[in-house]
């Protein structure tokens, strides 16, 4: 078997355990079985890392239910290859090529070489950020839920918060913590960091160790490192400012609040959608500009090599970079004074292309098939759009529509969530398999674009 049919069987092994598991009645807070698509629906928006829920997740799952979905996102944070090797270590298996071919592809890295390296520099990560998310939103969470329903929120919420998914074990989210100072800087600060990625942590990790023994030799940053760091801070501050002047004065959304609180709320929601479901406004009160602004931001998603989805922010440097470079007349693209191989240009069109596709599709599916649409057609478009874009980077935002969908609908969203999760142009490889090289080379053609 090839490597990418490898990591994609192995997603889908690991949905179909986790729909077992949440049908079981030890899962469901009533003692029964739970329904097969709403255990399929959970269970995909755990491995994939997204956070859309069709029932109340506190209310609709006991401890164990709830259990199994942290343990669901934690794999699919860590990307099923990971943690298979991660096993595969601990039990004292060696590797071969086959194996460090597929970690590699799993992890986004460019090469093979420090591979198990650095899986194990990513499990130490995770554990150090998830433990430390959980420390500091125990004192908030205990103190509302008391000692025991506290420890296990603070939990529940750092390991979906550093994994970029949006479960949630209250009713309405995050949003009765809108006012919560520690709450909010916790909780999104998991978000950036799971969502910057793992070779990105590395880096800014050992530039402030050789900062403090004042090594000579400094840490040179990679062109990864400048333009995730550099493309996340603009989104970010891009975000704040827009949804801090749009909901300013709704009185649904942002009016009650206090100025601080104000620019605190719009922080949060310019990081959620990159790619975290967690909110602390309702979306369903939010204008129709927030919430296009929400559905691009989320279409951009996080970094690669972490836990979020999207088309991710190197892509969108790589187009930006290529428009930059026809404007100016150049045939070279250059960022940071390196030049874009021609591949790598050619893949971010693919991934942008085969995203678009992939959107569009299940937007018009829903649209043709989804009862509530076809009572209003046109009239829940941007939700629709809302929803399946948030699918797609694995984001977990809702304006409440999904919770209604048809069955149909529903396993539209399933799809585009595991789609979404291992990668269009993974798919279409593991379908197709690799390009064979080829010695034909066609003479060139004119052709009129624009």
């Amino acid at each position: 078997m090839t490597v990418p049919r490898t990591i994609c069987f192995g997603f889908l092994a690991v949905i179909t355990f986790g729909t077992i598991l949440l049908m079981l009645p030890i899962s469901m807070s009533n003692g029964g079985w739970s329904d097969p698509v709403t255990a399929l629906f959970t269970s995909t928006s755990a491995v994939c890392v997204t956070g859309l829920s069709v029932v109340d997740v506190g209310k609709y799952y006991s401890f164990w239910g709830q259990l199994f979905i942290v343990l669901l996102v934690q794999v699919g944070g860590l990307g099923y290859m990971s943690v298979t090797t991660f096993l595969l270590l601990v039990l004292g298996r060696k590797f071969g090529l086959k194996d460090k071919i597929a970690l590699q592809q799993s992890l986004d890295m460019p090469g093979m070489a420090g591979a198990i390296p650095l899986l194990r520099s990513i499990i130490a990560t995770t554990l150090l950020f998830e433990l430390t998310g959980v420390f500091l939103l125990m004192p908030v969470f205990v103190k509302d839920l008391g000692f025991q329903a506290g420890v296990w929120s603070a939990i529940f919420h750092s390991v979906n918060s550093f994994n970029n998914a949006g479960f949630s074990l209250f009713s309405d989210n995050l949003i009765g913590y809108v006012r919560s100072p520690m709450v909010n800087f916790v909780v999104s600060t998991l978000i950036i960091f799971g969502g910057i990625g793992y070779q990105v942590i590395m880096e800014m990790y050992y530039w402030m160790r050789d900062r403090i023994t004042k090594n000579p030799v400094c840490v040179v940053f990679s062109l990864n490192f400048k333009v995730a760091t550099s493309t996340t801070l603009f989104l970010l501050i891009f975000g704040t400012l827009a949804f801090l002047c749009i909901e300013f004065n709704n009185p649904e959304t942002f009016g009650p609040l206090s100025f601080p609180e104000k620019i605190m709320a719009a922080w949060f929601q310019s990081v959620v959608p990159r790619t975290a479901g967690f909110n602390t406004v309702d979306y369903a009160r939010m204008h129709a500009a927030s919430l296009f602004i929400t559905i691009v931001l989320m279409y951009l998603g996080a970094s690669p090599g972490s836990t979020g989805g999207g088309i991710k922010t190197t892509t969108l440097r790589v187009l930006f970079s290529s428009t930059r470079a026809v404007l100016q007349g150049r045939e070279e693209v250059h960022c940071y004074d390196r030049q874009i191989p021609l591949a790598l240009i050619l893949k971010a069109v693919g991934v942008v292309v085969g995203s678009l596709i992939l959107v569009l599709v299940s937007t018009t599916l829903i649209a043709l098939t989804d009862p509530i649409a076809l009572k209003a057609p046109g009239g829940d478009f941007i939700q629709i759009l809302f929803e399946v874009v948030s699918a797609f980077a694995t984001v977990g935002l809702s304006t409440g529509y999904t919770a209604g969908m048809s069955v149909p609908a529903k396993l539209i969203i399933v799809l585009t969530m595991y789609l979404g999760r291992v990668g269009v142009l993974l798919l279409m490889s593991a379908i197709f398999g690799d390009p064979k090289p080829t010695a034909v080379r066609y003479p060139e053609a004119n052709l009129l674009v624009g």
